[in-house]
Order: structure tokens, then C-alpha cells, then sequence
């Protein structure tokens, strides 16, 4: 049975990390633990939703590691420019590191909405089956994610455009504070007690 998952396993893992190396771990740490209860996932309603769980559960572990761990700063703008000149790599591994700091500031049952629908295409419907509870609930889990992540990134604009008016020394609004929130709030830690306990 969970041999036959595979493919969709590895898609979900490929989601929830980023890097097919990192995803092809996630299932194969997925299946040694689900293999150590396997009555479990057999005689449960949605064996898919099972191993689902589990592989985010793992993912979450990895990610409160990762989070003990020093932050190395990002390159300054020339020396990225000289290491990715077409901006192709490393702009997506960006994105990618991005997306998982962000995800952080959810619980996990939220992450694993936003991952699903917002990043893996399902449907509401069908995400609601995959994680084997009711469209209402997992409707109101994602819009409490998605309003949780616009309030974290605001706030990080608006840090961004205060430490930009301080450092400049013009606090005009320019915009140049504007267009570097974006561009630093990759590589600003996210401050703990925003995240969820």
C-alpha cells in the first residue's frame, strides 16, 4: 500500500522541503516510522492522510532543529551577483528558504493547509479529504494561516521601513524603505515571539 503512494508521497514531500534529495529523506524516514507501528496505518480510513501526517510531523522535527542553529547572513548584493550572474538558482533557493521561514510562524496543522492548497494545488475539497476533516474547518484553519502570514510580513515592512528612514537618515518615504522590505526580510531571522509556541 505504501508502495503505491509513492508517487504522491514524494510530490507532498517535494512541497513541504523544496529539494527532491531532502523529499526522497522525508519518505524514506516517513516509511521506517510508520513501519514500526504498521497496523496503524493499515487499518486507518485514509492511509494517504496517515503517511501525509507523518511526513509533516517529520518536516516540523527538522525545522525546530534547523531553528536551533546559527543563521548564516545572506551575500551582499554584488557578491550574489557574482555567484549566480543569471540569477536563476539561487533566486529560487531564495524563494524556497523563504517560504519555509515563513511557514514557521505556523502551527502545524496550518502549514500543512497552506502547503496542500496553496503550494501543492489541491482543492479545499481535497485537501479536506487528504487530512481527513470537515471543508468548514480546514476553510477556517487556512484563512487563519494566510491572515497570521500578511500580519507577519507587515509588520516586518514596517520594521524594514523604520530601520530604512533610521539608517538613511531621510525618513522622506521615498520608498526606498519600501523596496528593500522585500529584498531584507529573507535575511532578517524571524523574531521568536512571533511564532507560535
Amino acid at each position: 500500500m505504501f508502495t503505491e503512494m509513492l508517487p504522491r508521497l514524494h510530490r507532498a514531500a517535494l512541497s513541504l522541503t523544496g529539494s527532491p534529495f531532502a523529499a526522497g529523506d522525508i519518505v524514506h524516514d516517513a516509511y521506517l516510522r510508520i513501519a514500526r507501528r504498521p497496523e496503524r496505518f493499515l487499518r486507518h480510513p485514509q492511509p494517504y492522510a496517515y503517511a501525509f501526517t507523518t511526513m509533516a510531523n517529520i518536516v516540523r522535527d527538522q525545522w525546530r532543529r534547523e531553528s536551533r542553529r546559527v543563521v548564516v547572513p545572506e551575500p551582499a548584493e554584488g557578491e550574489r551577483a557574482r555567484a549566480d550572474p543569471l540569477g536563476g538558482g539561487l533566486g529560487e533557493l531564495q524563494a524556497r528558504w523563504e517560504v519555509v521561514r515563513l511557514l514557521r510562524f505556523l502551527t502545524a496543522k496550518q502549514a500543512r493547509v497552506v502547503v496542500l492548497v496553496d503550494l501543492g494545488g489541491y482543492t479545499v475539497d481535497e485537501a479536506a479529504v487528504l487530512l481527513g476533516v470537515h471543508r468548514s474547518t480546514l476553510a477556517v484553519t487556512r484563512r487563519r494561516a494566510l491572515s497570521r502570514l500578511r500580519a507577519v510580513l507587515e509588520r516586518e515592512r514596517e520594521r524594514d521601513r523604520a530601520d530604512g528612514s533610521d539608517l538613511g537618515g531621510s525618513g522622506s518615504g521615498s520608498g526606498s524603505g519600501r523596496d528593500g522590505a522585500g529584498g531584507r526580510a529573507a535575511t532578517r531571522p524571524p523574531s521568536r515571539p512571533d511564532a507560535p509556541s
